[in-house]
C-alpha cells in the first residue's frame, strides 16, 4: 500500500514538473521575442518589472517557504543598487569629483568610495554585500529567537533607519535626490537602444536563473527543511537542527536576490534614492507575493510584474485617481483571491466541483414527521 501511495506520488509530482517546464519554456520564449513588438520604452518598464519579480523570488523562499515576513526587503534592494549606481556615477564623471559631492563642498573622494571605481568589486559587492548584512543580522536577531511580528518590525525599522541616514549623509549619498546622472556602462552610452536591450536580455536570464535556483532550492532536502521550520519551528529545533543558521541562510539568499535585482533595476532606470529602499516599496514588495501566491515562485513572478503592470497603466490612464483605484485593486485580490493570482484556476475548479456535486445530489426531501410548510421551495427547511 505504501509503494503503491509513493508510487502515485512520484507520478503527480512528475506531471507537476512536466507542466512546470512547458510554462516557464513558453514564457520564456515569449519574454525573449517581446524586443521584437514592444516599444523601447515599454520594453525598459518590462525590464523594470522583472528586475522586481527577482526581489519577489527571494521574499516567497523567505515568507512563503520559510514563515518569516521580513518588511525591509527594500534594504537589500538600495544597497545593491547603490553599489551598482556608485561604479556608474565613477564612470560618468572620469578624473572629476561627482556633481553633488562638489556642491557638498568636497574637494576629494571618500575613501570608501574609491573601491567602486571598478566593476570587479561593484557588482560582487551588489551580490556579496546585502547578503552578508542579511546574514549577520539575521543570525544575531534569531539566535535571539525573534520572530513572527517582532521580525518583521525589526525589519522595518531597519528600512526607515537606511532610507534615514541616506538623505542626512547629501555630501556621500546625493541625499534625498539620491545618484543619477550616469550615462554609461561598460563604455557604451545607456541611452543607447542596444545597450538597454542588453540590459533586457540581462534581466532575463538572471530571473530564469534565480527561479530555477530557487526551484532547486525548494525541491531539495533544505527545501523540505524550510517548510517544517514555518510549519513548526520548535520541532525542528528540537529535532537537532540549527534552526537560527537555517534562517539566517534564506534571509541571506533573498537579500542576495534582492542587491541583484538592485544592480539591474538601476541602469535601466537610472536612478536610485532612499525612496526605493523605505518602509513603503518594501511593503510593496510583499506585496507582490501575497498577491501573485505566496509559496508557489512562479506566483511571486506574476505578481510583481502584474502589479508593475498595473500601476503603470493607471497612473498613464487615471492620473487624478490611480492610487484610489491602485489601493482597491490590492483589497480586491486579497479578498477575492487569497491564494493569489496564480491559485484562481485552482479556485474555480474547487468552486464548479461544489456546484456539480451539489446539483448531483439535488435538493434534500424534507422528514417524514414535518409539516410540509415548513420546507422551503429550494428543498431546506
Amino acid at each position: 500500500m505504501a509503494r503503491t501511495s509513493s508510487l502515485v506520488w512520484r507520478r503527480a509530482s512528475e506531471r507537476d514538473l512536466v507542466r512546470e517546464l512547458v510554462v516557464f519554456a513558453v514564457v520564456a520564449g515569449v519574454l525573449f521575442l517581446a524586443p521584437m513588438f514592444l516599444p523601447e520604452f515599454r520594453l525598459n518598464q518590462l525590464g523594470k518589472f522583472l528586475a522586481f519579480a527577482i526581489v519577489a523570488i527571494g521574499i516567497d523562499l523567505l515568507w512563503g517557504y520559510t514563515g518569516m515576513l521580513s518588511l525591509g526587503q527594500g534594504v537589500f534592494f538600495g544597497l545593491g543598487g547603490y553599489a551598482m549606481a556608485m561604479y556608474l556615477k565613477l564612470e560618468s564623471s572620469g578624473d572629476e569629483l561627482p556633481d553633488f559631492m562638489s556642491w557638498s563642498g568636497l574637494d576629494s573622494l571618500p575613501w570608501f568610495w574609491e573601491p567602486f571605481r571598478h566593476a570587479w568589486f561593484a557588482l560582487p559587492a551588489a551580490l556579496l554585500g546585502p547578503a552578508v548584512v542579511a546574514f549577520a543580522f539575521g543570525y544575531l536577531l534569531f539566535r535571539s529567537q525573534i520572530t513572527g511580528v517582532y521580525f518583521s518590525i525589526v525589519t522595518q525599522a531597519l528600512a526607515l533607519i537606511l532610507s534615514t541616514f541616506l538623505v542626512g549623509q547629501q555630501a556621500y549619498t546625493g541625499g534625498t535626490n539620491g545618484l543619477t546622472n550616469y550615462f554609461s556602462l561598460f563604455g557604451s552610452s545607456l541611452s543607447s537602444a542596444s545597450t538597454q536591450r542588453t540590459l533586457y536580455f540581462a534581466t532575463v536570464i538572471v530571473l530564469g536563473l534565480t527561479y530555477a535556483f530557487a526551484r532547486f532550492v525548494t525541491a531539495s532536502r533544505f527545501g523540505r527543511l524550510m517548510v517544517a521550520v514555518r510549519d513548526d519551528e520548535e520541532r525542528v529545533r528540537f529535532s537537532g537542527y540549527n534552526v537560527a543558521l537555517i534562517k539566517a541562510i534564506v534571509f541571506a539568499v533573498a537579500a542576495a536576490m534582492a542587491g541583484v535585482a538592485g544592480a539591474l533595476f538601476v541602469p535601466q532606470v537610472g536612478i536610485i534614492s532612499p525612496a526605493n529602499l523605505g518602509i513603503v516599496p518594501s511593503i510593496e514588495m510583499v506585496l507582490w507575493v501575497a498577491i501573485g501566491g505566496r509559496g508557489t515562485l512562479f506566483g511571486a513572478v506574476a505578481g510583481a510584474v502584474l502589479i508593475g503592470w498595473a500601476r503603470s497603466y493607471f497612473s498613464e490612464t487615471y492620473p487624478e485617481s490611480w492610487l484610489y483605484l491602485f489601493g482597491g485593486l490590492f483589497i480586491g485580490s486579497v479578498l477575492l483571491f487569497p491564494q493569489g493570482v496564480v491559485g484562481v484556476p485552482a479556485q474555480i475548479r474547487r468552486a464548479l466541483k461544489t456546484r456539480g456535486e451539489a446539483s448531483r445530489v439535488g435538493p434534500l426531501a424534507p422528514d417524514a414527521g414535518s409539516p410540509a410548510s415548513e420546507v422551503t421551495p429550494g428543498g431546506l427547511p
